[in-house]
C-alpha cells in the first residue's frame, strides 16, 4: 500500500476519533447539566415544602392561640358568673335569715305579751276561800284552786318555751340603770340606795341570744339636791 494512502487513512481515523471524543464530552456535559438541574429541582421542592409546612405551623399556631383566647374568655365569664351567683346566694341566705329572725322576733314578743297578761291576771286574782268546815270535815287543807293551777301551769309552760328559744328575762332591780336595756317610767327619792339604782320594775325586759328583745320599764332612784330638799321641807 502506498504510504500516502496509509497516511490519509490514519488522518481520517484520527479525525474520526477526535469527533467521537468531542461528542462524548458534549454528552457528558449535557448529562451533568441535567443532573445539576435535577438536583436544583429537588432542592427547590424541599424549600417549597418547608415553606408550606412553616405556613401550616403558623396557621395552626394562630388557630390554637385564638382557641385559647376564646377558652380564656369563656372561663373568665364562667368564673365571673360563679362569683356573682355565690354573692347572690350569700345575700339571699342573709336576707332569708334576717326575715326568719324578724318573724321569730315578732312571735316571741307575742308570747311574752301573753305571758305578761297571765302573770298580771294571777297577781290580781284573789285566792279562792276554802269552803266552811273543810278542815273539820276532811282533816286537811283544800286543794289549790284548779283555775289558778291551770294558769300557773300555762305560765310555766310559756317560760319553758321562751327558755328553749334562748329568751331570758333581764334582772334590773337593785342594779344601776342601763339605757341600753331599760327605759325609765318613774323616779323616786330613796336615800337608802345609790343614785340611778333601779328600785322597781313595771315591765320585765327580755334578751334573745344576747340581743335586746324588749327593754324593761323601771323606776329609778334619784336623790334630790339639798336645795330641792329644802324647798320640799318649806312646802
Amino acid at each position: 500500500m502506498d504510504q500516502a494512502i496509509k497516511d490519509a487513512l490514519i488522518d481520517r481515523l484520527r479525525s474520526h476519533l477526535d469527533q467521537l471524543d468531542d461528542a462524548g464530552e458534549k454528552r457528558g456535559g449535557e448529562q451533568e447539566i441535567v443532573e445539576t438541574a435535577g438536583e436544583s429541582a429537588d432542592l427547590f421542592s424541599i424549600f417549597v415544602e418547608i415553606a408550606a409546612a412553616r405556613n401550616d405551623m403558623r396557621t395552626q399556631a394562630r388557630l390554637t392561640k385564638d382557641a385559647i383566647d376564646q377558652f380564656r374568655g369563656v372561663f373568665e365569664t364562667l368564673q365571673s358568673s360563679h362569683a356573682l351567683l355565690q354573692q347572690e346566694l350569700k345575700e339571699a341566705r342573709v336576707s332569708a335569715r334576717e326575715q326568719t329572725r324578724a318573724t321569730m322576733r315578732s312571735l316571741l314578743l307575742d308570747l311574752i305579751d301573753v305571758r305578761d297578761r297571765l302573770s298580771a291576771g294571777l297577781a290580781l286574782a284573789p285566792p279562792r276561800a276554802a269552803p266552811a268546815g273543810w278542815r273539820r270535815w276532811f282533816g286537811r287543807k283544800p286543794n289549790a284552786d284548779p283555775w289558778r293551777e291551770g294558769m300557773d301551769m300555762t305560765l310555766r309552760r310559756l317560760d319553758q318555751a321562751l327558755a328553749e328559744r334562748r329568751v331570758t328575762p333581764i334582772a334590773m332591780v337593785g342594779r344601776l340603770f342601763s339605757p341600753a336595756r331599760a327605759r325609765v317610767v318613774a323616779t323616786m327619792d330613796d336615800p337608802a340606795v345609790a343614785d340611778g339604782t333601779v328600785v322597781a320594775e313595771w315591765r320585765t325586759g327580755f334578751e334573745w341570744e344576747d340581743e335586746l328583745l324588749r327593754p324593761a320599764e323601771v323606776t329609778v332612784a334619784r336623790r334630790a339636791s339639798p336645795a330641792g330638799r329644802a324647798d320640799q321641807g318649806e312646802a
